[in-house]
């Protein structure tokens, strides 16, 4: 049976991509950062992980374009380092590819349960595994155009929300206590600032999984650069402008340590029952939609590229008469509905179910960050003509 992906992306298919992955991190997640640094702690935290998050990608689009692999990082380490580099690449990436879907599917719950209070949400991030999974079984082109679809939704609802609350913006708000509850910058901001780094890398967490569709895009070193680049652009100013206009329509701690950060801003500016609201919820859904389907993705080829590799069961290399992964996309949603319930198992210094995934999914990111870029400088000095 074949192993062997068919390359049919072009460059705005790898851009939906790229920016559907992540752009759950600018509806939800990010403001439990909030909660441990302020407002304004949070700001300067999510700036300088910005810009490590801009020179990085200029760096791994080297990497992708000279090594246009399924299982991206691990590809990138296994050839700089051998067999364990790539292994401590490869579960490093799907640490984070496994455990962000839960707690995005986990946010899909919270907005639904807006519009419908009487929905479990956990029974609603479940549905949301189940269709999700079996529209990444039906074919990687549909997969992506529906990924490119939802995230040109999203993109805009975001300007649409800036743009409802943008005249009841006040900056006094937002900087209010905004040094880790403090009107003062001192000690306390500063442990707060670190403590918020897992949630600014939130922000942009699983951009980097766009390389794992390498092996199916059209043209690699012509096209991923280009969505790589684009993509990190839009996500940058994406991220300061939701942070700083929702938190400056009101008292910011109220948003903070909750799933559904942008409709409660909202709904303090038009209330309950605005069209607006009600707009934002539904189309706000397809922003957790574009990156919940985008990581499924990106998990699955990891799963695929392993498995291939010999690190893991050869079956989860199969594909299905769709040319797709369809043994590796089961595998890793099953781990992501036992997470969904495992409450009792997941508890990180007293940290909210979700917010326990995030910091576990930016666990395994950092480590693939840095297996990345030591692979970068070793092949570069190894292979410089790659």
């Amino acid at each position: 049976m074949s192993t062997q992906l068919k390359p049919t992306l072009g460059t705005i298919h790898l851009w939906g991509i790229a920016v559907g992955l992540v752009i759950s991190g600018e509806y939800f997640g990010w403001s439990y950062g909030w909660g441990v640094a302020g407002t304004l702690g949070f700001l300067v935290t999510a700036l300088m992980v910005a810009t490590m998050y801009t020179c990085f990608i200029f760096s791994f689009t080297e990497l992708t374009t000279a090594i246009p692999h399924a299982g991206g990082p691990f590809a990138y380490s296994r050839r700089a380092f051998g067999e364990k580099g790539g292994l401590i690449a490869g579960m490093a990436t799907l640490i984070e590819f496994v455990f962000a879907p839960p707690a995005i599917a986990m946010a899909i719950g919270a907005y639904l349960n807006v519009q419908y209070p009487g929905l479990d949400p956990k029974h609603a991030a479940v549905g949301a595994y189940i269709v999700f999974m079996a529209l990444n079984i039906v074919g990687v082109k549909l997969a992506a155009t529906f990924e490119l679809v939802v995230c040109i939704l999203a993109v805009a609802e975001l300007l649409v929300f800036m743009g409802v609350v943008a005249p009841v913006f006040s900056f006094s708000n937002f900087a209010l206590n905004g040094w880790a509850g403090s009107q003062t910058f001192g000690p306390e901001a500063i442990a707060g600032m670190f403590a918020a780094i897992p949630f600014a890398i939130w922000f942009f967490l699983a951009i980097e999984g766009a390389a794992m569709a390498a092996e199916e895009a059209k043209d690699p070193k012509r096209t991923i650069p280009k969505a790589y680049i684009s993509g990190i652009l839009t996500l940058v100013i994406l991220a300061i402008g939701v942070m700083l206009f929702a938190g400056g329509v009101g008292d910011w701690r109220t948003l903070a340590n909750i799933n559904d950060p942008l409709p409660q801003a909202m709904k303090a500016v038009v209330g309950d029952s605005s069209g607006w609201l009600h707009m934002l919820v539904w189309i706000g859904l397809f922003g957790l939609v574009a990156s919940f389907h985008g990581i499924i993705m990106g998990y699955s080829r990891q799963f695929f590229a392993l498995a291939r590799a010999g690190y893991l069961p050869a079956s989860l290399a199969r594909l299905s008469r769709f040319q797709t992964p369809h043994r590796a996309i089961i595998a890793g949603g099953l781990i992501g509905i036992a997470a969904i319930y495992s409450d009792g198992l997941i508890n990180l210094s007293g940290m909210t179910l979700t917010a326990a995934m995030i910091t576990m999914a930016v666990f395994g990111a950092i480590v693939m960050y840095i297996m990345s870029m030591l692979s970068l400088f070793k092949l570069r000095k190894t292979e410089p003509d790659l």
